[in-house]
């Protein structure tokens, strides 16, 4: 299976269970907590599985970076979650930064 397929669903999967976070409740309530932590285990397997290919610093990296940025537009299509222009240059800051990683750099072999 391709590293990149690899590391898509290990980002997939943690967003997942990262949005049901909030309506777990504290893990107050029973089907949201299961899919956080399905999500969870589903996405260190796939990281894991990564890391056999990718670097560690380059495979968190983009695997935090993209988390980030999708999980900041589920906060804000899902939730209503505002973002104010400071929230946007940063998030597409570091969006910026994983096509840096992922375009520009040599520690990544293609």
């Amino acid at each position: 299976m391709s590293k990149w397929l690899l590391l898509s669903i290990a980002i997939l999967a943690e967003v997942f269970g990262t949005s049901f976070l909030k309506a777990s409740e504290g893990f107050t309530r029973f089907w949201p907590s299961v899919a956080v932590i399905v999500g969870y285990i589903v996405a260190f397997y796939f990281l894991a599985l990564s890391l056999k290919v990718i670097p560690v610093g380059i495979a968190y990296a983009i695997w935090a970076g993209i988390g980030v940025v999708l999980i900041a537009l589920i906060g804000w299509i899902v939730f209503s979650q505002k973002l104010d222009t400071p929230a946007i240059i940063g998030i597409s800051m570091i969006l910026g930064g994983v096509v840096v990683l992922n375009v520009f750099s040599s520690s990544l072999t293609h």
